[in-house]
């Protein structure tokens, strides 16, 4: 047992959803990163040096920074938000969701919920999950997938149907690059994208190393005051990976925000797409933490038949010993721990009854979900103007 426990830890200091892939040996041989993942300050400054930086100079040079075209390039909300807001919190996300990861993955051996004879199937999750991480086959494929599918979509989907900094829409639908828009969507695009794309296997990778241990024979306890069975650590896992989905937020609110302002469209025309992409968002996180739903479900029904049994056991001879006089002992009900007991009885009893089904709480949902939508605030502006909504703001308050 010894010696699982000792490997068991060995896996545990090597798990990590983020340290590993040839991204990640990228930064160590350029030294943007000492492991594990110090230096952040260094790889934003990068991203945006490569990613931003060239189109402003690129747009100085050709004359389309503040002038000369419907939408230049200060004015591009989209393009800012893309890569001095999106990507440098895409970029911080890996060293928040490390360190969160790493934490919440030793709780399951630190509170005993893996029995020592499912050890091994635990650290071959573990193992399983790594080796996928550090796929190099797998990264170049999402490069190819960000370049050449990325930037059919950009450019059907999503680029203005205006004269902007970086081209200017031909006659067949497709956008005539300017200087500034070749670096645009073959070198900036595909960088954000691929880190999108990066993202989305992360969390692949989590998704099925969760559905790999909820398989596992957890030892769960309703008794737990998280009300979740002991598995509430795992609602960390939730608020780990919010930088990814703030980034996500980011980027909806700037693309509609830059519809509205060059394109004249009206904010209630967004109304489905902003509900769809938050409730997106949400389930993207919560989906894998109901994979451990039939176990605590299954905990739950037994332990209220267990306790169901001893309380009813425990109620019948209080009430023989106390309501119906037979108590032999002549013992005085005034100081007596059995009324205590009983309490004891009935809360354990009423925690197991709270249990919840998932181990996450609807407090976290609420949370997670304003968090998400603080992005788009700005937006009512195009609605209501400051100087109104200030007004309303404090006419509720006073």
């Amino acid at each position: 047992m010894v010696i699982m426990k000792t490997s068991n830890h060995n896996q545990l200091t090597d798990f990590s959803l983020v340290l590993g892939g040839p991204l990640y040996q990228l930064y160590l041989r350029t030294r943007l990163a000492k492991p594990p993942l110090e230096l952040l300050h260094r790889r934003i400054i990068s991203f945006v040096l490569i990613t931003w930086a060239p189109l402003w100079l690129l747009t100085v040079i050709g004359g389309h920074t503040l002038s000369g075209v419907t939408v230049p390039f200060l004015f591009d909300l989209d393009a800012h938000a893309r890569f001095l807001a999106s990507l440098p919190l895409l970029i911080a996300a890996e060293l928040f969701v490390h360190q969160r990861k790493k934490t919440a993955v030793e709780q399951f051996t630190d509170r005993g919920l893996i029995a020592p004879e499912d050890l091994p199937r635990f650290e071959a999750a573990i193992a399983s999950s790594t080796r996928l991480r550090n796929s190099v086959i797998i990264e170049v494929l999402l490069l190819v997938i960000a370049f050449i599918g990325g930037h059919w979509l950009w450019n059907n989907r999503v680029a203005l149907r205006v004269a902007t900094w970086y081209g200017k829409h031909a006659i067949d639908g497709t956008v005539d690059l300017m200087l500034a828009g070749y670096w645009y969507a073959f070198v900036s695009l595909p960088i954000l994208r691929f880190i999108f794309l990066r993202w989305y296997f992360r969390l692949f990778i989590w998704y099925r190393f969760a559905w790999q241990v909820a398989r596992l024979p957890l030892h769960l306890n309703t008794l737990h005051p998280d009300r979740a069975g002991g598995l509430g650590f795992l609602n960390r896992s939730v608020f780990a990976f919010a930088p990814v989905l703030l980034a996500h937020a980011v980027f909806l609110a700037a693309a509609i925000a830059n519809r509205i302002w060059n394109d004249g469209a009206q904010l209630s025309a967004f109304k489905l797409e902003v509900a769809g992409i938050l409730i997106f968002l949400l389930l993207l996180v919560l989906v894998p933490l109901t994979f451990f739903s039939s176990q605590l479900l299954y905990a739950k029904r037994r332990a209220l038949r267990e306790y169901g049994n001893v309380a009813s056991i425990y109620v019948r001879d209080f009430r023989e010993k106390w309501l119906e006089g037979q108590n032999p002992e002549g013992e005085q009900l005034l100081g007596t721990g059995d009324i205590q007991s009983l309490a004891d009885l009935g809360n354990s009893f009423a925690v197991t009854g709270e249990t919840r089904l998932v181990p996450f709480s609807k407090e976290d949902v609420f949370s997670l979900a304003i968090l998400l939508a603080v992005p788009l605030l700005p937006l009512l502006l195009f609605v209501f103007p400051l100087e109104e909504m200030i007004d309303r703001i404090v006419g509720l308050l006073l």
